[in-house]
């Protein structure tokens, strides 16, 4: 059954990122807002790019290759597993818990950022940094909760 493995976010308050690395703070549970991302997120500002979602079967296949993958280091902030994330195209919802849902929005490039703290080019890891997603329908989510695949919704 797919799941959350993972939650992580960029505190709005106290926000002191350096070019070496993602500031991450891991989290047990956190909230999700419609249109924004997770709740205290500095990230969340652009609705189409609110959350970053990783699969955590790919992310383990990046370690193996020498990617620094701990919580939040490749830019996620929610990790998922046990869902085969080259079945997800665009428009697909997830409900993640039991109230959040979450839209594809498209998949997730390295940049400049990522070559730097990585210290390998985006290149090597295309295809296998996950997608941005909406937040479609706010609510809390927690590490362990399921993970729904809802159906594809075109042009919504």
């Amino acid at each position: 059954m797919a799941h959350i493995a993972s939650i992580v976010y960029s505190p709005a308050d106290d926000y002191r990122e350096t070019a070496d690395y993602y500031l991450r703070v891991p989290v047990s549970q956190a909230e999700l807002v419609a249109g924004h991302g997770i709740r205290g997120d500095r990230k969340g500002s652009n609705p189409d790019r609110g959350l970053n979602v990783m699969s955590a079967e790919l992310l383990a296949g990046l370690a193996r290759e020498g990617f620094q993958t701990g919580p939040g280091q490749l830019g996620e902030q929610v990790v998922i597993a046990g869902l085969d994330f080259t079945s997800l195209a665009e428009g697909t919802r997830l409900q993640l818990g039991n109230n959040a849902t979450i839209e594809v929005i498209k998949n997730r490039t390295g940049c400049e950022r990522f070559e730097h703290i990585q210290r390998h080019p985006p290149e090597t890891a295309a295809g296998r940094l996950g997608f941005m997603a909406s937040v479609v329908a706010g609510g809390p989510i927690a590490v362990g909760d399921a993970v729904t695949v809802l159906e594809v919704v075109a042009g919504d």
